[in-house]
């Protein structure tokens, strides 16, 4: 074989190699963001639910029903978060690997709050990762259609330790499936990991000086950003973003409001922002605008570090009055 003809084929099985990179699907785009760092360079990862959209009630469209019968991994949160999607990942998806995100090692979890002004949980150590390798969500969860809140809160992402301890569980995967290219998985995770340390360092810093700032949220979904980074949310509008508050809940939340020295509050992009200033009209309380999907953020592999700075920069604009 002569040397052109060598080289042609060297181009020819690169080629080969980058168009059978593992067809991957995610649930959100914190995680599409994730998957999408460790395999920069290699393929492309999909995400089901579009920006604007909540991940707690989402439909699925034609293309993402073709993208998951195409899937070889999906990397999803979990039932708590998506319920919905047990189903098609069993019946459009059936030989693809499944991975759970909030099942990962080293995954730190919190149990979901209640009330409007979150009564504690007694018997949570909010510090400990929680291993899940024996239990069975989809047998849990098989049957609800909606936000479990009696259990373990799915909003983990917004932890930059579990960014973390995901990205390592997305490279391990990717490696099991392509082997090819697990040396490439392998460095670009290395990367992300002091990537994330850098936004969280960032995110520290903007929210250092805001001092004993108390916000209510829109819903309860900034829990692991409260636990890991030192602020308090003083309660939530609504259970989730996908029910009405109560009239009882909002005079529980109004009555809390001086009570507990709220000076903000939290309003999503995607939901009625006069909601907020319906609840906290006379009261003196400031809103400002913060997305836990990050909406607005470009996809790509700059994704997540760029999600955790914007939680920083809006919270700093909800001290500042909005």
């Amino acid at each position: 074989m002569s040397r052109s003809s060598l080289a042609a084929m060297l181009v020819i099985l690169a080629g080969t190699a980058h168009a059978e990179a593992p067809r991957v699907v995610t649930d959100i785009a914190p995680v599409q963001g994730l998957a999408a760092r460790v395999m920069q360079g290699v393929g492309e990862p999909a995400v089901l639910v579009r920006p604007g959209a909540s991940a707690h009630g989402y439909a699925l469209k034609p293309s993402d029903a073709a993208a998951l019968e195409s899937a070889q991994v999906v990397f999803f949160v979990g039932p708590e978060l998506t319920p919905w999607l047990l189903r098609p990942i069993e019946t459009l998806a059936p030989q693809a690997a499944h991975v759970e995100l909030l099942a990962a090692p080293g995954t730190v979890e919190l149990q979901a709050r209640q009330g409007a002004t979150f009564a504690p949980h007694k018997d949570h150590d909010a510090a400990d990762g929680h291993d899940h390798a024996d239990h069975n969500h989809a047998e849990d969860h098989a049957d609800e259609h909606g936000h479990s809140h009696d259990g373990v809160d799915p909003h983990a992402w917004l932890d930059p330790e579990n960014g973390k301890a995901w990205t390592r569980a997305i490279a391990a995967e990717l490696a099991r499936l392509d082997p090819a290219n697990a040396a490439a998985y392998a460095t670009n995770a290395d990367a992300a990991l002091a990537e994330i340390d850098a936004a969280a360092a960032d995110t520290r810093a903007a929210l250092a000086p805001l001092g004993d700032l108390r916000f209510i949220a829109f819903h309860d979904a900034y829990q692991y950003l409260e636990n890991r980074f030192g602020v308090t949310a003083a309660g939530s509008v609504s259970l989730s973003d996908a029910s009405a508050p109560s009239p009882a809940r909002i005079a529980e939340l109004r009555a809390a409001v001086g009570a507990m020295g709220v000076t903000c509050a939290l309003s999503e992009p995607q939901f009625d922002p006069d909601l907020l200033g319906t609840v906290f009209k006379g009261s003196g309380v400031t809103t400002a605008v913060i997305d836990p999907l990050g909406a607005a953020i470009p996809p790509g592999p700059q994704f997540y570090p760029a999600l955790i700075r914007s939680l920083g920069t809006a919270l700093a604009a909800c001290r500042a009055g909005g």
